[in-house]
């Protein structure tokens, strides 16, 4: 048993120190690299590396607790990374738990804490646990999207020591807009500090992907005259009410267009034609869509959701079903090289992490297909750009009512 690391994995091993964030893109192999660094650096132990016979016992033995999402924990994809270096050899104990249930390791000291998928962000409660830990043991934090704005990296610069509370960070380097009616920041000041401080704690893997990924966009038609009556008449065809606030516009506004049966007819041409086929949807409304579809067409399914926990088929002709926010995350499908959009999400981080669902360093596949199904309407329009502009969708600022 040994360790594969590719070169820029092992770059990123020799600049990580207690405190960095590993920013890799999905599939870059950031646990195996975060494991790496563990085992080398923090505990001073060797395991055969790239071929090699050298093995060496941890000198500074250090507990390992490595904090993911459920799914990952529950996936058994950190045990799989673990068990190439033979922790057990050394005597040391490896916990693997969930951001649910971060606070019961507050008391914990003189560990190392792996931060899977990063989640301090904002004020909460993960927050006060996670600066609880940082304060008496070494981390690190792995991230593919590791901050929109620089209000993301207060907790992370809180930890390193470069502010002492939020509001020093606050005081320092924002400025809010007077005139709003919520906290909104209208700039951000002394940034070059911020740019400093960020990149010395940034590790950037430098990973070269070896396949090419090819993004197609298949317009699907919609019904405009009905699209274009509740935009002039503010009036639910759903519940056949007045429409009262931007939420309710919004969702009624996506069911027009993403219950048409013309998505549909597409998304069924592309079944018959992908051997393999992963849908990544929102509503529950289009889970009911795409059940009958799938069960019209005699082909094998499965669902990953907020009800259903069920694994990728194993067959010749699948589709697997995953909702955006139970499943963008945490698992990796490698007998399959194309991902479906049935529809757009609003978060670019959610797309981008669904998107590596099949983008992983070791796919056997030169060419990966990412097929989004876009309508003309106005609001796909509107997400789309958001997400071309690497931002999330914002219901205050981008649709008018």
């Amino acid at each position: 048993m040994g360790v594969l690391l590719d070169s820029y994995q092992i770059d990123a091993v020799n600049r990580l120190r207690s405190g960095s964030i590993l920013c890799g893109g999905v599939g870059s192999g950031k646990s195996r690299t975060a494991l790496s660094y563990y085992l080398f650096k923090e505990c001073k132990g060797r395991v055969p590396l790239n071929g090699d016979k050298i093995f060496k016992p941890m000198e500074n033995k250090k507990d390992l607790y490595i904090i993911t999402t459920a799914k990952k924990r529950d996936s058994g994809d950190w045990e799989r990374e673990c068990s190439m270096f033979t922790f057990e050899a050394n005597d040391v104990k490896v916990i693997i738990d969930s951001w649910n249930n971060i606070k019961q390791y507050c008391n914990i000291c003189n560990a190392f804490f792996i931060f899977d998928e990063q989640r301090v962000v904002g004020s909460g409660e993960w927050v006060k646990s996670f600066l609880q830990i940082a304060k008496k043991n070494h981390w690190i934090l792995l991230s593919a999207t590791p901050g929109d704005t620089w209000l993301d990296y207060i907790p992370v610069f809180i930890a390193n020591g470069f502010y002492k509370n939020r509001s020093e960070f606050i005081r320092e380097h924002v400025v809010f807009n007077r005139f709003a009616k919520f906290p909104k920041v209208d700039k951000y000041v002394n940034v070059n500090k911020l740019i400093f401080f960020r990149n010395s704690i940034m590790v950037c893997m430098d990973y070269k992907n070896k396949h090419d990924i090819h993004t197609d966009y298949i317009k699907v038609e919609y019904d405009q005259n009905i699209y274009d009556n509740v935009v002039e008449t503010r009036w639910n065809i759903y519940t056949q009410k007045p429409i009262k606030n931007k939420s309710e516009y919004l969702q009624v506004l996506r069911k027009i267009v993403n219950s048409d049966p013309k998505r549909l007819e597409a998304t069924e041409e592309l079944i018959k034609e992908v051997p393999r086929l992963i849908i990544f949807y929102n509503y529950d409304y289009e889970l009911d869509s795409l059940r009958k579809l799938c069960r019209s067409l005699d082909v094998i399914f499965a669902e990953w959701n907020g009800h259903k926990h069920m694994p990728i088929p194993n067959s010749s002709k699948w589709v697997y079903l995953v909702q955006y926010t139970a499943g963008a995350e945490g698992w990796e499908c490698t007998t399959t090289n194309t991902i479906l959009f049935y529809s757009l999400n609003y978060s670019y981080r959610t797309t981008v992490q669904a998107r590596g669902r099949v983008d992983r360093f070791n796919t056997p596949y030169s060419e990966l297909r990412m097929i989004h199904l876009i309508s003309n309407s106005s609001i796909d329009k509107t997400i789309l750009k958001c997400l071309n502009e690497k931002r999330d969708f914002n219901l205050s600022r981008d649709l008018d009512f």
